[in-house]
């Protein structure tokens, strides 16, 4: 005979493990391909594990440890995972986040997703070539869009060199 409590704890680990999976579902991660596919392996290699960790795990960076925070000059922040030029410096605006943030992307740039991360749902903003996480998207930033884009600054390279 199946002992009650076991089956409890059995069924409880089950639900647990069936949470956090939903929980930490993105529907980035429903799409099948990207422009840009990599291999695991093929991410890491040309990744550093601060950036893999942020692009590929979808994990936020300490607030305050992006040296572009702090960027000024014209350029435009491309990817750090495939070189895709995502923000231009006029749009760069400093929200006092701790993240480099952004009030519009460049068109046709990135993506968003359903972030269930944290329990309340949030927008996660990707890379639309590369699929890598960036950051979120929120409401609250400046005209002319009202939208902050909040992005790892480990997810992002700055292009002094390019038009904006």
């Amino acid at each position: 005979m199946i002992d009650r409590r076991l089956l409890l704890a059995g069924a409880g680990a089950l639900a647990l493990v069936a949470g956090l999976r939903w929980l930490r579902a993105t529907d980035v991660e429903a799409a099948s391909s990207f422009e840009l596919q990599k291999s695991d392996s093929e991410w890491r290699a040309v990744l550093s594990k601060a950036q893999y960790d942020v692009l590929r795990l979808h994990r936020t960076e300490v607030p305050g440890s992006s040296p572009l925070n702090h960027e000024k000059r014209k350029g435009v922040f491309v990817c750090a995972g495939c070189d895709l030029p995502l923000f231009s410096s006029d749009t760069k605006y400093d929200s006092r986040t701790g993240w480099p943030s952004f009030y519009r992307p460049l068109a046709n740039a990135v993506g968003t997703a359903t972030d269930r991360v944290l329990l309340l749902p949030r927008t996660e903003v990707h890379c639309r070539r590369c699929g890598g996480h960036l950051g979120h998207v929120f409401e609250g930033g400046p005209p002319p869009t009202g939208l902050r884009y909040c992005i790892n600054g480990v997810a992002l390279k700055f292009n002094a060199d390019a038009a904006s």
